[in-house]
């Protein structure tokens, strides 16, 4: 880590105090992050980030996505008189005489800065972490319902399953790893479904389903929390974008309702865990089921069923593909985690009427 390298860069923001110290924090799956210490008393600290854009390849509409959201949502908390703003939503740090949030150095690589916010983090998925995710990101969600300024997407087609589903059959076709004669009964049985499964895509077509501005990585640790273990804010935006509630829905259950890890090899062990589902959904329907359409509550079961389908069509894909995406750790692993996702699709499509029958009480106060 050069330090001088990047107070060089940091210097082109336009901070206030003197950089004294920079220190690596927990190296995130996609960004580099580090702790920025200033030298003057009562003067902020910073965190400054590398923007991976092999990932985001378009960094300028990425930022302008998040400082669209994030003054947004300062302006939404002021308005209330919600106090402590500055731990409540990132704040992102301009250029010095400039519109721009983020700086691209002379080896083509991109740099941003924000405000430091002294907090924590979770990991654990349990009922009540569960429930403080549902709540947090439907308030989320509910917050940016009426933001005027549109986004773009910073992944484009990323929880799109019409694109999803033309990936596997281009692979299917295609045949690079010559697998496809070993897992014919699986190809043919998520492609069964597809009709079904692409029926978020249909409703929109036909002017039935919105978009909204949704975060689209809902997990536990994308929450930061207080001293007390109150929900201070939503953090790691940059897959805020337009997209169907069902992402922030069915992506978070997919993991954390799991009740095995989702490389599992064996399938007796993957299953739904509705005692999951209960709390995230209870959290998430007192927050967002304000602004919500009944044709988006309803289908909520169907986005719960979404999420494994798709990750079990992107492994196979993968694994058609000859491992080209996904890091592998043997050669079936992304066969054995497809058939994970297969089977929780299925111990999810069992429970549909359960769920159906728990949305209609939630909203009915019981």
């Amino acid at each position: 880590m050069d330090k001088e390298f990047f107070k060089e860069i940091i210097s082109k923001f336009d901070i206030k105090g003197t950089v004294v110290d920079i220190e690596p924090m927990d190296k995130g799956l996609i960004n580099d992050s580090y702790h920025v210490f200033t030298l003057e008393k009562g003067m902020p600290e910073y965190v400054f980030q590398h923007i991976n854009n092999n990932i985001f390849e378009n960094v300028d509409l990425l930022m302008n996505n998040i400082v669209a959201v994030t003054e947004h949502i300062r302006k939404k908390y002021e308005a209330k008189g919600i106090k402590d703003i500055d731990r409540r939503v990132l704040t992102f740090i301009p250029l010095k005489n400039s519109d721009k949030y983020y700086y691209k150095d002379a080896n083509g690589k991109y740099w941003r800065l924000m405000l430091f916010i002294p907090s924590k983090t979770k990991s654990e998925v349990t009922p009540e972490t569960s429930f403080e995710v549902g709540k947090s990101f439907g308030d989320f969600e509910a917050t940016l319902s009426d933001l005027k300024i549109p986004l773009g997407e910073s992944i484009p087609n990323f929880h799109n399953m019409e694109f999803r589903i033309q990936q596997l059959k281009d692979a299917i076709k295609a045949n690079k790893a010559q697998r496809l004669n070993s897992v014919s009964e699986l190809v043919n049985a998520l492609l069964e479904d597809e009709f079904e499964m692409c029926k978020g895509e249909r409703l929109y077509r036909d002017g039935k389903l919105p978009k909204r501005i949704c975060h689209c990585d809902t997990k536990v640790n994308n929450l930061l929390f207080d001293e007390h273990d109150n929900v201070l804010c939503v953090v790691d935006l940059d897959t805020v974008m337009p997209n169907y509630v069902f992402s922030d829905i069915g992506d978070f259950l997919r993991t954390a309702a799991n009740t095995s890890q989702e490389d599992e090899p064996d399938t007796d062990k993957v299953n739904f865990n509705l005692s999951i589902f209960h709390s995230f959904i209870k959290g998430y329907l007192q927050t967002a089921g304000k602004f919500l359409l009944p044709i988006e509550i309803e289908n909520i079961p169907y986005a719960t069923q979404l999420f494994p389908y798709m990750q079990a069509v992107r492994f196979l894909t993968d694994y058609l593909n000859g491992d080209t995406y996904y890091k592998i750790n043997y050669p079936e692993h992304n066969l054995i985690r497809t058939k994970n996702q297969y089977k929780l699709y299925q111990s999810v499509k069992e429970h549909q009427i359960h769920m159906t029958v728990f949305i209609k009480e939630c909203l009915a106060g019981k």
